[in-house]
């Protein structure tokens, strides 16, 4: 590391050659000395921010560290690592007791918070309060495991940086009074629903085709606004019996593999929604992009993991659900779907409008997992009741109620972070942007290449 007394090569240089040696006289002089100045400040104070940000590598190292020992217990705790093998191989021989983890992570939590950078480059000191964050959601994991008793508000706090809203069941009954009138036909509002729903399942031998086009516009129009990493590229599976409807599973490379749960039924609208999502400008764009401007360009060590079980997830997940709105702002996810997605899947175009009031509504059910998540998770219901509860403020077939429960006793208050966190980041960029697009788009990837946090989003 170079101190603020070491300029070197890229550095400030005052030799004789670059004075003024033809005309201009004092005007020339003043300039070129201007310019001088200008120069040594720029040099100062980027060795300043160096020597700050140098101060907390040994503890971000440390910090990656407690999150592969705790990995060794947890085996969804790290959802992605690309740094050196070793330091996994350590953590898996050492296996240290969750007790020391936590012990570890509240002493190194202590370092962080200690060291003064409020002169210090706002990123840098968004870099201290991240630590500091994720550390603390390393010890709330830890409790978890160890069965300490935590309320669902408290846990989402404690790990996510975040607590959402929460809705009483007039909330949800007056949307499905909307639904009720949206939707003719015969048989219960569920039912109507669940026939809705499947004249937009795409059938499973054309799904390939329209996930293909969806990811490709979305990547086009990415491209448009977003330096990608050189090489940047994913593969897509197809998977079976899972929990989630997809998954980003990113490799480091700025290659992610994303499998897609082909168990669930996929309406139309997932198409955009999840190549958005996991791909551009979401999930993908988002690992690649903290990979190379925070890890590789700035050696932040600590972006070479990511813990899922974190305040990084809410963040992750709510511009992974913006993305969605950025890449196909207003009218312009139905006009794709419509023009290209619909033929594709072999739908009638002219239903189009349809089927986006009727999804539009049931997308504002999205906190009834929440609060199905929040009661259970504090005891007031219990695995049957959630279920129920979901088949009717969800309007969720019983099938995928129980995987909606399930998906629940695994995350817990995870939830919070897909549709609070999609909230959190829209008002952080609607105050930002003012509904410019091309703006939209400058403040959004300079979101996904930081470690700002959900706190600062409010």
């Amino acid at each position: 590391m170079k101190n603020e007394n070491d300029f070197g090569e890229a550095g400030f240089h005052l030799v004789t050659s670059d004075l003024p040696r033809e005309g201009g006289g004092m005007n020339v002089f003043v300039r070129w000395f201007a310019a001088m100045v200008l120069a040594l400040q720029a040099q100062l104070s980027f060795s300043a921010t160096q020597n700050s940000s140098a101060m907390l590598d040994p503890l971000a190292q440390d910090y990656v560290k407690l999150v592969l020992a705790l990995g060794v217990h947890d085996a969804d705790a790290v959802d992605a690592y690309y740094g050196p093998a070793q330091w996994r191989t350590e953590a898996e021989q050492q296996k240290l007791p969750l007790e020391e983890i936590r012990a570890r992570s509240e002493a190194l939590r202590e370092r962080v918070r200690a060291l003064d950078l409020a002169d210090a480059e706002e990123i840098v000191r968004l870099r201290q309060s991240y630590l500091d964050h994720q550390l603390g959601a390393i010890v709330t994991r830890v409790d978890l495991l160890r069965g300490v008793a935590m309320r669902f508000d408290e846990e989402s706090r404690r790990t996510y940086d975040a607590v959402a809203p929460q809705f009483d069941d007039e909330h949800f009954a007056a949307i499905l009074r909307e639904l009720d009138a949206a939707i003719s036909g015969e048989g219960t509002l569920s039912e109507r629903v669940e026939l809705f729903r499947k004249r937009f399942q795409i059938p499973a031998e054309r799904v390939a085709a329209v996930f293909d086009a969806a990811i490709a516009e979305a990547r086009k129009r990415t491209q448009r606004h977003i330096a990608l990493p050189a090489g940047e590229s994913f593969t897509v599976e197809y998977v079976t019996d899972k929990p989630w409807a997809a998954y980003n599973w990113y490799q480091g490379g700025y290659h992610s593999v994303i499998q897609v749960n082909v168990s669930q039924p996929i309406t139309i609208d997932r198409a955009i929604d999840l190549a958005c999502h996991e791909g551009y400008p979401g999930h993908h764009v988002y690992n690649a992009l903290l990979e190379e401007k925070l890890l590789r360009e700035r050696g932040w060590v600590e972006f070479s993991v990511y813990p899922l079980f974190s305040p990084q997830s809410l963040i992750a997940e709510g511009t992974a659900n913006y993305g969605i709105e950025v890449a196909f702002p207003g009218d312009e996810k139905l006009a794709f779907e419509r023009d290209v997605l619909f033929p594709l899947a072999g739908f009638d175009p002219a239903s189009a409008d349809e089927y986006a009031r009727v999804f539009g509504l049931l997308e504002r059910l999205t906190y009834a997992s929440n609060e199905a998540a929040r009661r259970l998770v504090d005891g007031e219901i219990d695995d049957a009741q959630a279920a129920v509860w979901l088949e009717r403020f969800s309007l969720k077939s019983p099938e995928l109620a129980a995987r909606q429960v399930r998906f629940i006793r695994k995350y817990r208050s995870y939830v919070i972070n897909y549709n609070h966190g999609l909230d959190l980041v829209r008002a952080y960029m609607e105050r930002r942007t003012h509904g410019d697009d091309g703006e939209r788009w400058r403040v959004f990837a300079e979101l996904i290449s930081s470690p700002r946090l959900p706190s600062g989003l409010e």
